[in-house]
């Protein structure tokens, strides 16, 4: 029997999880970030590798015959020390990445390439909805001159914006959900990440309804050379044609 290690943690790799489980050994690899994580079906393993040698060690002590980079699209570390490790032990890796978010008729959106960049964005400009998640808190430490409503699945810990409410809350949220934290902390501006996927696409929707324009962080690249499935779908019959 084949055995997959999915690198994930995101919705699609859980659904992937359920569409190969039984019929494929899966493993489940997740960081570890979040104190209680959705588990998804078959094995489980949390916590790092230990870099991309400890990966690659991993891999081959347990028979891996292919690598599913199923992480969220800004988790760039893990994606490229998953790209050296399947190099390394020789394994097909296959990167799964939902679309991308795309403006459209009425959103204000500006793209940064950083938090760093979104950081500086907001400088001055009143109160500001932050949904980068609580990992990144540290880009905005610095901004002194502006009012944060952090939504995170944890609670962040420092360093953190000087003015900061939090907001803890785990998506899929709603349109109307979404609309009522606008209007009820009487928003400016909103900062996200271009995580794409419809679990928390509709803040994107409330935005453009109340006039709030968005500061979007582009996601990082896929490393080179690496295929990237946009559906589970797209993931089973690439494994189905890869491996056998």
């Amino acid at each position: 029997m084949p055995h997959v290690l999915i690198l994930g943690g995101t919705t699609e790799a859980r659904r992937l999880a359920e569409a190969l489980h039984p019929h494929v050994r899966v493993t489940s690899s997740l960081a570890g970030r979040v104190a209680a994580p959705r588990l998804p079906v078959g094995e489980v393993r949390i916590g790092g590798f230990g870099g991309a040698e400890g990966m690659a060690e991993w891999v081959c002590e347990h028979a891996v015959s292919a690598v599913i980079d199923a992480t969220h699209p800004f988790a760039e570390t893990i994606s490229f020390n998953a790209a050296r490790a399947a190099a390394t032990a020789h394994v097909p890796l296959l990167a799964l990445r939902r679309p991308g978010w795309v403006p459209g008729a009425g959103d204000d959106w500006r793209e940064v390439a950083s938090l760093e960049e979104a950081a500086e964005a907001v400088r001055g400009a009143g109160r500001v909805f932050l949904t980068t998640g609580r990992m990144g808190l540290a880009a905005f430490a610095h901004v002194d001159d502006a009012h944060f409503l952090v939504r995170s699945v944890d609670a962040p810990e420092p360093p953190v914006p000087p003015r900061m409410e939090v907001l803890l809350d785990r998506g899929p949220f709603t349109l109307d959900g979404e609309r009522a934290v606008l209007a009820d902390h009487r928003i400016d501006v909103l900062v996200t990440k271009d995580s794409g996927g419809a679990a928390t696409s509709p803040k994107l929707t409330a935005a453009r309804e109340a006039g709030v324009p968005v500061v979007v962080v582009r996601r990082p690249p896929v490393p080179d050379g690496v295929p990237v499935a946009t559906t589970v779908e797209e993931a089973t019959e690439w494994l189905n044609a890869t491996v056998t």
